[in-house]
């Protein structure tokens, strides 16, 4: 059995004369929090808009949760969940409306999205809120409810593009607790992020500069790799 969740060989996306992404090749193994680092421009939205077939590449291959990225987009669309940089949640219904469109998008039945929309609101102590607009709701919960309902089909693997842009360290440190609680009900975690001090919560990082993987390794790895005492030194040493 293959552990491999995600595998991407030699993966390119160019627009015109400008590559975006510049021939990425690695693989996330099953249940691995994978930290997809580097600073705003260096292609991760890019790459996670193909790896999630919102975006067809031009050259390379890659297949996620066993879907080839161009050729099974709606396959691969079931089996993963994805929260953008701007949260996906519709402003102008409730949280539980929301929570009831999603499950019907991601396939589940009626009794399955009943169920499910009480554990969840449950398990995040939503029950005050459960009938207010997303647009009335705090960014910090919205935050929390996006990544909730983005798992609530428990997909194969989830995509989180920088899912803690500002907002404040707690809450930034809660989304975190999140993540590890999918991780450990054996979800896998894909977190694009250009917060270095965030690279010590994954269990693999990627570093990505100009479109390409320069560097790909745990934090202790890229720490003696580089001669470096955090991430931060780690990447300009990687930008220069």
């Amino acid at each position: 059995m293959d552990d491999k969740v995600i595998t991407a060989k030699d993966l390119t996306k160019t627009f015109g004369k400008f590559t975006a992404v510049d021939h990425i090749t690695f693989d996330v193994k099953q249940g691995e929090i994978f930290g997809f680092l580097g600073a705003n421009g260096a292609g991760k939205t890019t790459a996670i808009k193909m790896l999630t077939g919102i975006l067809s590449s031009t050259s390379g291959e890659a297949k996620v949760a066993g879907y080839d990225i161009n050729t099974q987009r709606n396959k691969l669309k079931k089996n993963i969940g994805y929260m953008s940089q701007k949260f996906s949640l519709y402003e102008d219904l409730t949280l539980k409306e929301n929570i009831n469109f999603y499950g019907g998008i991601y396939g589940l039945s009626k009794k399955q999205i009943v169920t499910k929309t009480g554990e969840m609101i449950e398990r995040l102590d939503l029950q005050h809120i459960e009938n207010t607009m997303i647009s009335e709701i705090p960014l910090g919960w919205k935050q929390k409810i996006a990544f909730s309902v983005a798992i609530l089909h428990h997909p194969k693997i989830v995509f989180l593009d920088e899912p803690t842009s500002g907002v404040d360290p707690i809450t930034r440190r809660q989304f975190w607790n999140l993540i590890y609680e999918a991780a450990e009900d054996g979800i896998t975690v894909f977190v694009t992020t250009h917060y270095m001090d965030e690279a010590e919560y994954c269990d693999r990082i990627s570093m990505m500069v100009e479109g390409r993987i320069e560097a790909m390794g745990s934090l202790k790895e890229l720490l003696e790799r580089y001669d470096a005492k955090d991430m931060d030194e780690v990447f300009l040493k990687l930008a220069r």
